[in-house]
């Protein structure tokens, strides 16, 4: 019988990052033989479809109790984790399931600051301490993680995040590619996204280059919308018109996922990420573009300088319109550069692909069956411990 997953998560419909991860994951680790059912974040009740077997409606009252019995009844519960998902300050609400697990918990970490909260914090401290097992997607967050919360390394295993393949069978040769190429940034639209920075290099480019297309698709984040509205992609527009970029400047505002979205990076030449954060340690949208073989302009994010400085990619200095045109105006004009930087990417593909990754927590799960279930007494006392460990070092820090 196959290893059973439970995981505890966003999930789609909802349209973000972190779901749109699980729903890969828990794909492939299906293909892969394991049995996988889903706990399923939601602000209120919706209608229930495999493989979500329940739902954790947020700040429900002693909903955390039904959650916590429904992921009890797997081999290992999968929790993914990210501060803005769950109830309660800094997500803390998360931990009033966790800490109710006997079966061994694996937290898959999409965030690990440099600079938390004392309560952002004392929240991921609970968390870690409570699990058996912690993932990281980049060797960037690992290292925080030893660093500012004094985690036994041997407990943190670096999977990569995963990606769907889109490479071509028979990839053409870069340079024959349309005398105008496109450049995409996909993902969902928010303030950080950087779109400003890439208008401001675009109309640097004007100077000297032929101009590409650019192609921005993705709708406003959905908490965006509710909070602003679509004052971020209006400010953009009010940009576009007043540096003169109509024509060169596409806004897509479809969420677009599966084939569709395949078809969106496998049509692009380049693929530009000009966000404003050094502190992002993980990116879907950079591991697509690399798993596709897309030459990629980034900003110096962690999860970008550990996937492009070996030449699968031009990294930039966060808001930084010169620099950006630049390395536009390289991978565009200069002979070879896109083919070199194609070819680094596609030789990365193969560890970054869905079926790979969804092996190896299969793999981790295996390993964490032999340990059996948690003494929830025990482990609460000796918690207390390693917490206040954890607050000594990150002090230090």
């Amino acid at each position: 019988m196959g290893l059973r997953f439970g995981f505890l998560s966003t999930y789609p419909p909802t349209q973000c990052g972190i779901a749109t991860f699980a729903e890969s994951l828990v794909r492939h680790l299906h293909r892969s033989g394991a049995h996988v059912g889903v706990v399923r974040l939601v602000d209120a009740p919706e209608v229930q479809v495999l493989p979500v077997v329940h739902q954790w409606v947020r700040g429900r009252r002693g909903a955390e109790i039904d959650a916590a019995l429904v992921l009890d009844d797997f081999d290992v519960a999968v929790v993914q984790h990210e501060y803005g998902i769950f109830a309660g300050p800094d997500g803390e609400d998360v931990l009033d399931v966790v800490q109710r697990l006997s079966v061994p918990v694996i937290t898959v970490l999409h965030t690990v600051l440099t600079h938390p909260t004392p309560n952002q914090h004392r929240v991921l401290a609970s968390l870690v301490d409570r699990s058996a097992a912690l993932v990281t997607m980049t060797e960037t967050a690992r290292d925080r993680l030893v660093a500012g919360w004094g985690v036994d390394p041997a407990t943190v295993t670096v999977i990569p995040h995963g990606a769907e393949d889109n490479r071509s069978d028979h990839p053409s040769p870069l340079a024959a590619v349309p005398v105008r190429p496109t450049v995409l940034t996909w993902g969902l639209l928010s303030e950080g996204k950087g779109i400003e920075w890439a208008l401001l290099a675009l109309a640097e480019l004007r100077e000297t280059t032929e101009l590409p297309r650019y192609r921005v698709l993705g709708r406003t984040h959905p908490k965006v919308l509710e909070r602003d509205g679509e004052a971020y992609r209006e400010r953009l527009l009010s940009m576009t018109r007043h540096l003169g970029l109509e024509g060169h400047v596409d806004f897509d505002s479809r969420y677009l996922s599966g084939p569709d979205l395949r078809r969106a990076v496998s049509e692009a030449d380049v693929v530009l990420l000009p966000y404003d954060s050094a502190e992002q340690v993980t990116s879907g949208v950079l591991t697509e573009a690399v798993a596709a073989g897309k030459p990629v302009i980034s900003t110096s994010f962690p999860h970008a300088v550990e996937l492009l400085s070996g030449g699968a990619g031009i990294l930039v200095p966060q808001r930084d319109p010169a620099a950006i045109s630049d390395a536009l105006r390289r991978v565009i004009t200069v002979p070879g550069v896109r083919d070199h930087m194609a070819r680094e990417a596609r030789g990365l593909a193969a560890s970054l692909l869905w079926p790979a990754v969804s092996q190896r927590y299969i793999e981790l799960g295996r390993t964490l069956l032999g340990h059996g279930r948690v003494d929830l007494a025990e482990r609460d006392l000796a918690s207390h411990g390693a917490i206040a460990l954890g607050a000594q070092l990150r002090s230090a820090v």
